[in-house]
């Protein structure tokens, strides 16, 4: 069943750009009646069949995630975004996301994700009609399990440097695969792998490879920190014959899938956090309720306090910036029609927010769990408590899909190729900020229709977007020669695209319960003020670092100057806002909005 979407004409990184009062995007809120329904469909899958079951999967009881991979297909959560007519629901990218988002438990979310994201999409787009007649409605049911051969021994993020070579046998029948890959997660368990190789030591091409082939092994599973019940193995190909009819795409253009592909895994990645901070806040605040010291329940310190409500802002972040993108994204894949080329152009445009939602997710994960931990105290870091499996599960986040030092890279790349080619002016920001700044007339940016509990918010952001730009595009002439070699440089500028998208991604999610008189407004005001008022410190350290290495003397003096000048002070008060949020969590058993 197809999904109505309205098209978009919302560009890559237009946020930049674009005034938070004049945008619009798909809020959880906004969710229409079906999309709550595969909601709970996912939640109730996970709750009652993966969730009892943790301890035996991450044991790696025999047969257990084949079997609720099947059992998840029986579901119809396999084949979300894949056609009707090779056994999907055709519902698209929104609909995708929303099941990734509850999927809760780490390892059973890989094998998960590997299936039905970076297994499974490949072929979709890029596979033949008998490819995907052939292998789609075995994978969307479960009984076919699938992995993702790319990464290999000295080859991570470098994708494009791997070594596994690909020749044409004699009779031109197969190409025969030789090379090792390493980390392939459902390696133990998967009947097809999407496999890269290069043929003639330069064309690089994708395959689809029977896993039981002969000359096919792996090692026995690796023995990790974390994610300890998913299958990760490394792959062996010797002289594996592979028939030509499996070669996925054009040869000499495997590249394309893999970064395509990854775009969207690093999307699904960065919303899969949504239940897994949902349920640590659930967890954590049901052990402040009962946990006592000096007399009370932990939950009246103000210190646990302080960790309850940055949980709650996270949840509340990651949903925003998430779900935001997924319906940029599924909006221009249906505005592109049936032309598969014009789909996998709209799944690039936004490759910036996809990195940023990939990032922003798993170091809020991250951040949760490590906070989770700690109320927790001694407990948490023992065996058996949901929160010390969490830590160890959500440190992988952040070096799937590539690292997150390199998604930041990729992030602030994309922004000067939009800049460079001529598809997103900020140049033309610079003059207008230096002209204000100096003048002193910065108009307030928060129009008369915003709320006033997000007015200061609203014009801190607005006033923070400008100076970013003014400060990096200023920066960037010293290195616009080799800028691409200048990671500093880059990494700063992504952490200012990350907190300005999740500021942003915060604050749209609040106006718009504001304009649709949503009867929680008060809180979404709450908590998209605490995540504002949470990384506009964060923000000023990368702009201020940015200018200090750009610049020296009196230059880097004065343009310090304008820049802090510009910056504006966010009115709130930071510690009644996190007791007021953290009360709302206290009442709740859990995150406000759930």
């Amino acid at each position: 069943m197809a999904t109505e979407v309205r098209p978009t004409t919302t560009q890559g990184a237009s946020f930049l750009t674009t005034p938070v009062t004049e945008a619009q995007f798909l809020t959880v809120e906004g969710f229409d009646d079906t999309q709550r329904e595969v909601r709970k469909l996912a939640r109730t899958f996970t709750d009652r069949e993966v969730l009892p079951k943790w301890e035996q999967i991450d044991h790696q009881e025999p047969g257990l995630l084949r079997t609720l991979l099947r059992a998840a297909g029986e579901q119809g959560l396999l084949g979300v975004d894949v056609p009707e007519e090779y056994g999907g629901q055709d519902l698209g990218l929104v609909y995708a996301a929303i099941v990734a988002s509850e999927i809760a438990d780490g390892s059973f979310a890989v094998a998960f994700g590997t299936q039905t994201t970076i297994g499974l999409l490949p072929i979709v787009y890029y596979g033949t009609e008998e490819q995907k007649a052939r292998f789609l409605p075995k994978m969307v049911t479960g009984e076919t399990v699938s992995c993702y051969c790319l990464t290999e021994p000295g080859v991570g993020s470098d994708a494009m440097a791997i070594k596994t070579r690909a020749e044409l046998s004699p009779d031109g029948q197969y190409y025969i695969l030789n090379g090792t890959k390493q980390w392939i997660s459902n390696g133990g368990i998967a009947d097809i792998g999407v496999a890269f190789a290069k043929i003639d030591d330069v064309k690089y091409t994708g395959f689809i490879v029977d896993m039981h082939a002969e000359g096919l092994t792996t090692s026995p599973e690796e023995v990790k920190m974390g994610i300890k019940g998913s299958s990760t193995r490394l792959v062996y190909f010797d002289n594996v014959k592979v028939p030509v009819a499996n070669v996925l795409g054009e040869i000499g253009k495997g590249y394309k899938i893999a970064f395509n592909i990854l775009n969207i895994g690093r999307l699904k990645l960065g919303v899969g956090g949504v239940g897994g901070i949902r349920n640590m806040l659930a967890v954590s605040a049901d052990y402040a309720a009962t946990r006592k010291a000096f007399g009370k329940s932990i939950n009246q310190f103000g210190m646990i306090k302080m960790k309850l409500a940055g949980m709650a802002a996270d949840e509340y972040a990651v949903e925003a910036l998430g779900f935001r993108t997924a319906g940029y994204i599924e909006d221009a894949r249906v505005a592109a029609g049936e032309n598969k080329l014009a789909q996998l152009a709209a799944l690039e445009e936004f490759a910036v927010e996809d990195s940023i939602a990939k990032v922003f997710g798993s170091e809020a994960v991250g951040r949760v769990a490590d906070e989770g931990v700690q109320i927790h105290g001694g407990n948490g870091f023992m065996y058996g408590y949901a929160v010390e499996k969490a830590y160890r599960d959500a440190r992988i986040s952040r070096i799937f899909e590539g690292t997150n030092e390199i998604n930041r890279l990729l992030a602030a790349g994309k922004v000067f190729e939009k800049v460079m080619g001529g598809k997103l002016d900020l140049f033309a920001i610079v003059p207008e900020v230096e002209e204000q700044a100096t003048s002193g007339n910065i108009p307030d940016f928060a129009g008369a229709g915003v709320p006033a509990d997000l007015r200061s918010a609203v014009n801190t952001l607005e006033r923070a977007k400008r100076a970013a730009i003014y400060g990096v595009m200023k920066s960037s002439m010293k290195y616009v020669a080799n800028i691409k070699d200048e990671q500093e440089f880059l990494g700063n500028t992504g952490d200012l695209l990350i907190n300005l998208f999740a500021i942003d991604s915060a604050l749209g999610r609040a106006l718009h319960a504001a304009r649709t008189n949503d009867p929680q407004a008060k809180v979404h005001a709450q908590l998209a003020n605490l995540v504002a008022w949470r990384l506009l410190p964060q923000l000023r350290t990368s702009l201020e670092r940015i200018i200090e290495a750009a610049m020296e003397g009196s230059d880097r003096a004065n343009e310090l100057k304008l820049v802090r000048g510009y910056l504006a002070d966010l009115d709130v008060n930071g510690t009644d806002l996190q007791r007021g949020i953290a009360e709302l969590v206290i009442a709740k058993g859990g995150y406000p909005l759930a």
